[in-house]
C-alpha cells in the first residue's frame, strides 16, 4: 500500500506521509540556521573531540559539516590504528557499514529515475528465480518492501551464513528456507540480506553487478573518488581507518570485516568528504553544483516514513524506517538519518535536517561506541539552542554498551560452573560426524589434539574448539569480534548412544541451526 497524503492506519501501523508533515506541530517547519551559528559552534565541537580523543573513547574520528549546499567544515581526528603513527586526516576511508543502507538506496533512486526500475517494481518480475518462504510475499515483494524492512524475513536473516564464509549468491538463495518473522507488510525487520536482495534485484536489469552500477550511478558522478563497494578497494587504499574492538579494556585492532556479501546493505568504504558531497545530493534533492542527476521524485520517496519504529531510546524523537533511512521527528524538528556498526569495530552515522539544509557525517573506527551519535546531538543543541542541553556521548555511550555486554556476561555466567551434579560426556566417537541441513549445509565435529572441534561453511572454513560443560551440552567461542560469548552446541542422542543430530546455538536464530547426522 502506496500514498502521499495524510496519516494512513493499517495493520496496525501509523504512516506519516510526506503531505501531512506540515501540519505536525513544531516537526516539520523549515528552521533557517544562520553560517555564525555553525561558525561560532566549530570551536566548541573541536574542543569536545580533542576531549573525547585525550580520553581513548575512540581511537580516530573524521567529522564533516554541510549547510546551504556547501561542505563547510571537514576533519580527521586521532589515529587510523593504535599502535600506530598514522593519523586520521580529512581523506581517511572508512568502513561505514550499515551507512551503506541509504547511500544504496541513492543508488537505486538513480536507477527509478532512469525508468529502470521503479520502487514499487516487483522482485519476481526483474528476479524470476527469487524466492522467499511463502509463495504469496513471493509473488508480490517489491525493492520498496525490502528497502523498508517489512518483507516478513527474520531480522538476522543470512547474517549467520555470511559469518561462516558464504557469498552472497548462496546467501541470497538460501532465504527461501526460512519461516517468516512476522506476515507480508506487517512489521519492521532490520534485514541486511533483505536489502541486498532488493538491490541486487534493482541492478538485474542492467546486466552489471550492484558495485559496477553503485559506482556508475553514483560514485562517479558526484567525484567519490575515495568510495567503492568492493572490500579490495578499501585494503588498497593507503589512508585507511582499521577496526578496533575492546581488548580487556582497551582499544586493540585485532579483527576484520569483509562485509562483500551484504554490500549494499553493509560493504561501502568511504570518506567524510565523498559522503558530504553524497549529502549535499540528498538535501538537494538530486541535485549536484546545480546539475540534476537524479529526479527529486525518486529521492523523495526514499524519506518517506514507511514503517513505524517507535521513539528513539535516547532522544525520543519518534522514528520511522524509510527505503534505507530512518525518518524522525524530534527536538530539532524532522531528520534523515542512518547510523552504521560492525561489531568488528567500525562505527560511522549522518544526520540530515532537510528544513535547515544542514547535515553531519561523522566516521569512527570503533566498536562498541555512542560517540558518532553524541557528537551528532551535541553539535545539533549547538546550532540550534546555543548550548548543549545534555551529556550526549555519555547517553549514547551507555545504549551501545548495552548492546552485546549484558548478553556476554549472562552467557559467560550461564558456563563459568558446570552443574552440581555434573554428567560426563559419552565417548568422543560418539560426537564425532557429519551433520547438515539444507540452510546451514554440512558441519563436521571431529577430534583434534586430544578434544573436540566443530568445523562449518563452505570448505570447513570457520574451525572451533568445543568445551563440555554437561553431559551432552558443550560450548564454543564462535566470533572472532567478541572473543569472550560462548554459544551452545547440542547435542542429540540415539539408541545407540551416538548423536544423531546437533543444534548450533550460533546458527539457530531463525530456527534452522539444528543438523541431521550425515550417514
Amino acid at each position: 500500500m502506496r500514498t502521499r497524503i495524510g496519516l494512513v492506519l493499517w495493520r496496525g501501523h501509523v504512516f506519516v506521509t510526506a503531505a501531512a508533515m506540515a501540519f505536525l506541530p513544531g516537526l516539520a517547519q523549515a528552521q533557517t540556521i544562520p553560517r555564525e551559528r555553525i561558525t561560532n559552534a566549530l570551536p566548541r565541537l573541536e574542543a569536545m573531540i580533542d576531549r573525547i580523543i585525550a580520553a581513548k573513547e575512540v581511537p580516530g574520528l573524521s567529522i564533516a559539516i554541510i549547510h546551504d549546499d556547501e561542505v563547510v567544515y571537514r576533519k580527521g581526528f586521532g589515529l587510523r590504528e593504535i599502535g600506530k603513527p598514522g593519523m586520521v586526516g580529512a581523506d581517511t576511508v572508512f568502513q561505514i557499514a550499515s551507512l551503506s543502507k541509504p547511500v544504496s538506496s541513492t543508488v537505486v533512486a538513480a536507477l527509478v529515475s532512469e525508468g529502470i526500475v521503479s520502487w514499487d517494481s516487483r522482485v519476481a518480475d526483474v528476479d524470476p528465480a527469487f524466492r522467499l518462504a511463502e509463495a504469496y510475499p513471493t509473488s508480490m515483494v517489491t525493492i520498496s518492501d525490502l528497502f523498508a524492512h517489512r518483507s516478513g524475513l527474520p531480522g538476522g536473516a543470512g547474517n549467520d551464513l555470511e559469518e561462516i564464509g558464504y557469498g552472497r549468491d548462496e546467501i541470497l538463495q538460501r532465504l527461501r528456507l526460512l519461516p517468516p518473522a512476522s506476515s507480508f507488510r506487517s512489521a519492521y525487520a532490520y534485514s541486511n540480506f533483505g536489502l541486498t536482495a532488493g538491490a541486487v534485484a534493482a541492478v538485474r536489469p542492467t546486466g552489471r553487478s550492484w558495485e559496477d552500477i553503485a559506482e556508475e550511478k553514483l560514485y562517479r558522478p558526484l567525484g567519490m573518488m575515495s568510495t567503492s563497494s568492493r572490500h579490495a578497494d578499501f585494503l588498497a587504499r593507503p589512508d585507511r581507518a582499521a577496526l578496533h574492538i575492546r581488548d580487556n579494556g582497551a582499544w586493540a585492532a585485532k579483527v576484520q570485516r569483509n562485509p562483500d556479501p551484504q554490500s549494499p546493505a553493509g560493504g561501502v568504504s568511504s570518506a567524510v568528504g565523498d559522503l558530504a558531497n553524497w549529502a549535499r545530493l540528498e538535501l538537494g534533492r538530486g541535485m549536484s553544483d546545480g546539475k540534476r542527476l537524479i529526479a527529486a521524485e525518486a529521492l523523495d520517496e526514499t524519506h518517506e516514513p514507511l514503517m513505524s519504529r517507535g521513539l528513539n531510546a535516547v532522544t525520543q524523537a519518534q522514528s520511522f524506517y524509510g527505503l534505507g533511512w530512518n525518518v524522525e521527528f524530534g527536538r530539532h524538528g524532522l531528520t534523515w538519518g542512518h547510523a552504521g556498526a560492525f561489531s568488528a569495530g567500525a562505527r560511522s552515522l549522518v544526520t540530515l535536517y532537510p528544513k535547515s539544509n544542514l547535515g553531519i557525517v561523522v566516521l569512527s573506527n570503533a566498536f562498541p561506541t555512542g560517540v558518532p551519535e553524541g557528537v551528532s546531538d551535541s553539535f545539533a543543541d549547538m546550532v540550534f539552542h546555543g548550548e548543549v542541553r545534555a551529556d550526549w556521548v555519555t547517553a549514547w555511550n551507555k545504549a551501545y554498551a548495552g548492546l552485546f555486554g549484558p548478553a556476554i556476561e549472562a552467557a559467560r555466567a550461564t558456563y563459568a560452573t558446570p552443574p552440581v551434579p555434573s554428567s560426563p560426556p559419552l565417548t568422543l566417537e560418539a560426537y564425532e560426524g557429519r551433520y547438515a541441513n539444507s540452510y546451514v549445509g554440512e558441519a563436521i565435529v571431529k577430534r583434534e589434539a586430544g578434544g573436540l572441534v566443530l568445523k562449518v561453511g563452505p570448505g570447513e572454513e570457520q574451525t572451533t574448539a568445543l568445551h563440555h560443560f554437561d553431559r551432552d551440552l558443550f560450548f564454543t567461542y564462535p566470533a572472532a569480534d567478541m572473543p569472550e560469548m560462548p554459544s551452545e552446541v547440542r547435542f542429540s542422542i540415539g539408541p545407540d548412544s551416538r548423536a544423531t543430530a546437533v543444534t548450533i546455538d550460533f546458527l539457530d536464530g531463525s530456527g534452522v541451526g539444528t543438523l541431521r547426522r550425515v550417514p
